[in-house]
């Protein structure tokens, strides 16, 4: 199978159990649920389940305790867009291409939405997993809690308001991905091996591997937000520059973002190579992270 039918196929298998996850829209409260249907289905590009399963791919990990850690981290994902675009956060009105949940609903019902699909994440977690003992799927759901709390995800978006109208260095700058994007990475990286029961000499370098991918994604994040368009993106481009955020476009500039790209990736590259053909879908989602488009 070549990697565009494997990521399409993962993709789909995702979106089957991110439906059989949620509640069904007509179970009340109907809004709140209809709303948070919304929110996750029908777009984005599912980075993070694909690099779960491609992680459980290394270590024979059965494929339906992947799709409950994929639709785990996915649903952490989803939750932090609604809320990362409130008013109170990004204030931004498009998100895959269609209105922001608050702005198809409106912003309580958002930040519910948020607040359920955080919970629902861990309610997905928590259920018994098929020949996972329960030590592992309590490191498990640790991870995924650190990953997201204020040591993670939730701490480096505090960091990344907290940078608007500031000059920060290279430095601080990474510190901050590292949290707000790089940790969720992180997680589904070494949720997908914990599915396979791997050691922990293979975490740390699955670990290590993961932590490039992160800032991999976020610099060119920040090249595609200066370089292509609205329609491309399916979100606001140009948002960052507009708000003043420090990016590693405009510290860097295009050029030198996209060498530290390409350093990145090399980075990565190299430390799963003591897996060897194992990591193929990994070394193939390295490549994709920095071609891709939108």
């Amino acid at each position: 199978m070549n990697f565009p039918t494997w990521m399409s196929a993962i993709q789909q298998r995702t979106e089957s159990a991110l439906e059989a996850s949620l509640p069904a829209a007509e179970i009340a409260p109907a809004r709140l649920h209809e709303a948070m249907r919304y929110a996750v289905l029908g777009g984005g590009k599912r980075v993070r389940p694909l690099l779960c399963h491609a992680a459980g791919a290394i270590f024979n990990a059965d494929s339906r305790v992947l799709d409950a850690a994929a639709v785990a981290v996915e649903l952490i994902h989803a939750y932090s867009l609604v809320h990362d675009d409130l008013p109170c956060m990004d204030d931004d009105v498009l998100r895959r291409g269609k209105p922001t949940c608050h702005v198809q609903f409106d912003e309580a019902t958002a930040l519910l939405v948020g607040d359920a699909l955080q919970t629902q994440a861990f309610h997905t977690l928590s259920n018994r997993l098929a020949g996972i003992a329960a030590t592992r799927q309590l490191d498990m759901l640790h991870l995924l809690a650190v990953a997201s709390g204020s040591r993670g995800m939730a701490g480096g978006q505090a960091i990344d308001l907290a940078a608007v109208g500031q000059q920060l260095t290279i430095g601080e700058l990474e510190f901050m991905h590292i949290h707000k994007t790089g940790a969720l990475i992180r997680a589904a990286v070494l949720l997908g091996a914990h599915c396979g029961e791997a050691m922990p000499d293979a975490l740390e370098r699955l670990g290590r591997f993961a932590n490039r991918i992160g800032l991999l994604f976020q610099v060119v994040d920040d090249i595609l937000d200066a370089e292509a368009s609205t329609a491309t993106l399916g979100k606001t481009a140009g948002k960052d520059a507009a708000q003043n955020k420090p990016t590693y476009v405009n510290i860097l500039g295009v050029s030198e973002a996209k060498n530290m790209a390409s350093k990145l990736r090399q980075d990565a590259h190299e430390a799963l190579a003591p897996f060897g053909e194992s990591a193929l879908r990994l070394h193939e989602l390295a490549d994709f992270i920095v071609e891709r488009t939108f």
